[in-house]
């Protein structure tokens, strides 16, 4: 009996123990219980922030906030008591439900326990009609959220759209900051500056009793966060320019970019064809993104920093600045327009020295440069020779800001293309490539391949005479100067300042008696080139770069459209009305308005979207 009393006892504590220990566990270590119970009494109220405001340089609003609702389900509590009352009351359908249902039960990140989507960016009308109902469906609460605005639907592929974050952007965060639902910006200035315009969230609790029904704060707001505002951005656009170049391009396929020489601020950046912002916020965002992806002119393509082309005639500019400075080229040097040597070229005055030759665009002249740059004859081996000459100019080239990527704050900028020797190695054969191989350099033709905003920021160089300051579109942020430390650094060019001059005098020559010379605008010196970039695929490409005034020059500038023939007769005009539209805040010439209005490139290339 004594030793079965002391095995009893020995159950006894033993079984103690266990109680005890369980309860410390439950209590001291696992938290879960403790989250359950306050789940039944706690709601989470997270309060989002408002993003940013983004204005234009003259403080005119481009992007504003939205108020939108999120409509959110605890299945847990949910209870549907007659189900078309609450489809009547949430303005869906019996269909329309059992799909939601169905879809949130098969989200990966599904709980009972936690508030999922129902209805997503539901309107302030909308909510107005199911917040009177909303208190009898008990699981179901509102959210309130924004989403963007763009008063003036222009400028899309600057300033980007917002989107929910997707599970890989949510995995490879590195401060936590972002949970499923959250929205965040996908594109344009909205991405480039998404930690600026953010914001913080803040989080608010809230007591709830056995029905559900809210009464009122958790230990009065001791646990409760405010959000902040994100930060409010001034950009280089000027809106009344950007809508100027919208609505010259707005039946052609290319770009147009702008730029302030002297900081380089981007004043317009024109993709076209654009589309309205509006289209990508809102309940049919998926709806109509899907509609832009279809199109079959690409509209959602950012053009000026994606799109590669042969430059064409323009880069004879470059030709002749990476001829002087290499010792091949002077002012006075002169070639007849022999069309015998290989390119073909428009009738003009012959023979020319290098200021006419950028007047009249003399394609023989530049065969003749480009050949004198390939083989200087300083070395017996003219394929040695060849490749030497080659790395001269291209070094000098890419210190234009060409073949590689300029630190533009946009994502996605491509670098377009200035071939190393290897590429025409692996051609040709090591040591089996000359100038006669390559010839099609000479006039900007071949495998060059340059992006518009670099065409662009090749006039603003030739403008400040042999440097630039990368690209930027953002101007203040919180009305404090950007402090990105790129958009100071003074970016120089291999050529010297003094080739310049007949460089300027050469352009401005183009548009007062040249190649452009209809274009001109009384009063303002326009300095400008023309270009004709062959398609192998249908019409010339049209194309022109210029800056003005030619002293103390305020805006440069390059359009480029696509199967529009010569450089004269579309890109040209385009370039000088936006030159007049921002210098003079006006359009004094209003036939050569009408002229470019009246041309449409675009309604062959559209095809039926399937």
């Amino acid at each position: 009996m004594t030793e079965r009393k002391g095995v009893i006892q020995i159950i006894f504590i033993v079984i103690g123990l266990i109680f005890i220990i369980r309860l410390f566990f439950i209590q001291a270590l696992d938290n879960r219980y403790k989250q359950e119970a306050q789940q039944n009494v706690l709601r989470k109220i997270v309060e989002y922030p408002y993003r940013g405001l983004i204005h234009d340089r003259k403080g005119k609003l481009m992007v504003y906030n939205v108020p939108v609702f999120d409509i959110l389900v605890i299945m847990r509590e949910a209870k549907i008591k007659d189900t078309l009352e609450f489809c009547s009351d949430f303005g869906i359908t019996k269909e329309e439900l059992t799909h939601i249902l169905t879809k949130i039960k098969q989200d990966k990140g599904f709980s009972r326990k936690k508030p999922m989507p129902f209805l997503k960016q539901v309107s302030v009308k909308d909510f107005a009609k199911i917040e009177d109902v909303l208190y009898r469906h008990p699981g179901f609460y509102a959210q309130a959220r924004t989403i963007r605005g763009y008063p003036h639907a222009t400028t899309a592929h600057v300033l980007g759209y917002i989107g929910e974050i997707n599970k890989k952007n949510l995995e490879k965060q590195k401060d936590k900051y972002y949970e499923q639902g959250d929205y965040i910006g996908i594109s344009g200035i909205e991405s480039s500056y998404e930690v600026q315009l953010r914001g913080r969230r803040g989080t608010k609790y809230v007591m709830r009793d056995v029905h559900g029904v809210e009464k009122g704060a958790y230990l009065n707001g001791a646990f409760d966060t405010v959000s902040i505002p994100g930060k409010n951005l001034t950009s280089t656009i000027d809106l009344n320019l950007q809508q100027y170049g919208e609505k010259l391009m707005e039946k052609m396929i290319g770009s147009v970019v702008a730029i302030e020489p002297s900081t380089g601020e981007i004043l317009a950046f024109v993709s076209s064809p654009y589309y309205d912002p509006n289209l990508l916020t809102g309940r049919e965002f998926s709806k109509n993104y899907q509609v832009l992806e279809n199109d079959t002119l690409k509209p959602l393509f950012n053009r000026p920093l994606m799109a590669m082309y042969p430059p064409g005639s323009i880069f004879k500019i470059a030709q002749a600045l990476v001829g002087q400075q290499l010792g091949v080229l002077s002012p006075s040097t002169s070639y007849p327009c022999n069309q015998s040597w290989g390119p073909k070229c428009h009738a003009h005055p012959s023979p020319n020295n290098l200021e006419g030759s950028i007047q009249w665009s003399c394609n023989p002249y530049y065969y003749m440069v480009f050949r004198n740059i390939i083989q200087q004859g300083k070395h017996p081996n003219k394929f040695i020779d060849s490749e030497t000459g080659y790395n001269q100019w291209r070094a000098l080239i890419m210190s234009f800001g060409f073949g590689k990527r300029l630190e533009v704050d946009l994502p996605n900028i491509k670098s377009g293309l200035i071939p190393r020797p290897e590429f025409y190695d692996k051609w040709y054969g090591k040591h089996s490539w000359k100038h006669s191989t390559i010839r099609s350099l000479d006039i900007g033709q071949g495998e060059l391949l340059i992006i518009p905003i670099q065409m662009a920021n090749m006039a603003a160089i030739i403008a400040n005479k042999g440097y630039y300051y990368t690209p930027h579109f953002i101007k203040e942020v919180d009305n404090k100067p950007n402090d990105n430390p790129q958009i100071k650094i003074k970016h120089k060019t291999g050529v010297d300042e003094k080739y310049f001059p007949i460089i300027i005098s050469g352009m401005g020559k183009v548009v007062q008696g040249g190649t452009a010379s209809w274009t001109k605008i009384q009063g303002i010196d326009i300095c400008g080139k023309t270009g004709t970039v062959q398609n192998p695929h249908g019409n010339d490409h049209s194309v022109f770069m210029a800056f003005a005034p030619k002293d103390n020059p305020k805006i440069a500038i390059c359009a480029f459209v696509e199967n529009a023939g010569f450089g004269a007769m579309t890109a040209a005009p385009i370039v000088t009305l936006m030159i007049d539209k921002y210098l003079r805040d006006t359009t004094s010439r209003k036939p050569m308005e009408e002229y470019v209005l009246r041309k449409d490139f675009i309604s062959k290339y559209r095809k039926p979207i399937p």
